[in-house]
This record gives C-alpha cells, structure tokens and sequence, in this order.
C-alpha cells in the first residue's frame, strides 16, 4: 500500500466502490504516518456511508408510499401481504431513523418526499400495469400513522 499512499490515493472511486476496502487504506495511511490523506480518505467515507443510509431511507420510502397508493387506488384487490409489507417499510423507516437522527421529520419532508412521492406513482403505476394513475397527496400521518387493516371499519 505504500506506493499508492505516497501517491494521492483516488478515495473519492475507493468509497463508491468498497467501504471495507476504504477503510483498510485508511489504516494504512495512518500506519504510514500520512494524516492528511487518511483524513481525507475518512471524509470520503463518511460521505459514501451517509449517501448509503440515505439512499436505503429513500427506497423504504417509496415502496411505504408505493403501497399505500395501491391501496388507495385499488381497494379491491388489498391483500394481507399489502398489510405486512406496510408495517415492514414503517419499521425499516423507524430503524434508520433511531440509528440515524439526521434523519429529523423535517429532513424527510423538506429534502425526500416529493422526489420520494413521484417515484412512489411511477412504481405503482408499473405495479398496476397502467401508462398513468391519478395523483395521490399522502401526509405524514397517512404515511406513518394511519391503520391499515383488512378489518371492516366499524
């Protein structure tokens, strides 16, 4: 590893590529003595880390919405596995959230849930085999908090 520590290693590639791998010629680096290029081999990182737990929050959110669209589109043909599949991105959500707390309420709102919503409608317009679908507005409640059971209502 010492040749390519003397030389500027390409950190940016290393961490879209391997995390494992960056973090390996981190500690060569700093084996070396080279703070400055372990230091920036730790921002990439850290930046290719955050992008991931970013991109995982995003995708539980459209298929969470993705869902619920079909359900609200297509109540006829809800199924318990819709139900379960619901709870489980509610969940996964929740996760990330409690492991991650950048991930604020507002951070979701502000920054993913419009692009997260558009993407939601194009899924479940494939799902249901149709060129377009009306538009559905979810809230935050209708997204997180509101009951979806096959029960009848009372």
């Amino acid at each position: 590893m010492s040749d390519q520590t003397q030389q500027s290693i390409d950190w940016e590639g290393l961490a879209l590529t391997s995390h494992y791998d960056t973090a390996v010629a981190i500690r060569d680096a700093l084996q070396e003595g080279n703070v400055a290029e372990a230091t920036q081999g730790l921002e990439e990182l850290i930046d290719a880390l955050s992008r991931s737990d970013e991109r995982e929050l995003r995708s539980y959110l459209i298929r969470l919405m993705q869902y619920i669209i079909k359900w609200r589109l297509q109540p006829e043909r809800r199924t318990p596995s819709w139900v379960a599949s619901i709870e489980h991105a509610r969940h996964e959500i929740a996760e990330l959230r409690q492991d991650h707390p950048r991930f604020t309420r507002h951070v979701i709102e502000e920054r993913m849930w419009q692009r997260c919503l558009r993407s939601a409608h194009r899924e479940a317009a494939i799902d249901m085999n149709r060129e377009r679908i009306p538009e559905v507005a979810l809230s935050w409640d209708e997204v997180f908090d509101e009951v979806f059971t096959l029960e009848p209502e009372p």
